[in-house]
């Protein structure tokens, strides 16, 4: 027997009400349609500052002294590039999947596999610029006050794009009366209801 994805009626059709765990009254589809807009949104700004970085990075390779690079440095510039690929894959890919299945009836399914996909555009982002960073310092600086730089810099991505948020969902569920549920925006498209 099938299953009825959650939200709809016997029939499988939609069913507007007030969805319990957002506190909007959506079906299904709205709610991935208002959570895809939301994702675009997120995915704009991210791209931006991927497309800026890694133009920047194919760029070095053809600057005259980048044949100065020691050996260690031209890996960590091969690494940060393929880190770099890797993001701009990421945080592209969203728009392809919904791109091809646009038409099919998988927008929820699809909202949830890009929000998976654009979490790990983040943490390689997270890496590129690390990487990027490490790379820019070790040629400025030369010794080792580089990586304290980078360590520093990365401790404060994590705290930025990860601590806080992590901090806010833990404030926040102390404060949910029973059976509240998550927050109504992004938060809830990784996840079914």
């Amino acid at each position: 027997m099938a299953q009825v994805p959650a939200g709809s009626g016997e029939n499988g059709r939609d069913k507007a009400g007030t969805n319990p765990r957002s506190g909007r009254q959506e079906t299904e589809e709205e709610r991935a349609d208002r959570q895809w807009g939301e994702l675009l949104q997120e995915l704009r700004v991210a791209q931006t500052g991927v497309q800026i970085l890694f133009g920047f990075l194919l760029a070095v390779v053809f600057q005259p002294r980048f044949t100065d690079l020691s050996t260690v440095d031209r890996n960590i510039y091969v690494v940060t590039v393929m880190l770099g690929s890797a993001t701009a894959a990421a945080l592209i890919g969203p728009v392809s999947y919904h791109r091809l299945l646009t038409g099919r009836r998988l927008k929820p399914q699809t909202v949830i596999w890009a929000s998976r996909v654009t979490k790990m555009g983040l943490g390689l982002l997270f890496c590129t610029m690390c990487s990027t960073l490490l790379l820019i310092l070790r040629v400025a600086l030369h010794n080792v006050v580089a990586l304290w730089l980078v360590g520093g810099m990365a401790l404060w991505f994590l705290v930025c794009w990860f601590v806080f948020p992590l901090w806010a969902i833990a404030r926040d569920n102390g404060r949910r009366p029973a059976g509240g549920g998550e927050s109504p925006d992004a938060g809830d498209s990784g996840r079914r209801s």
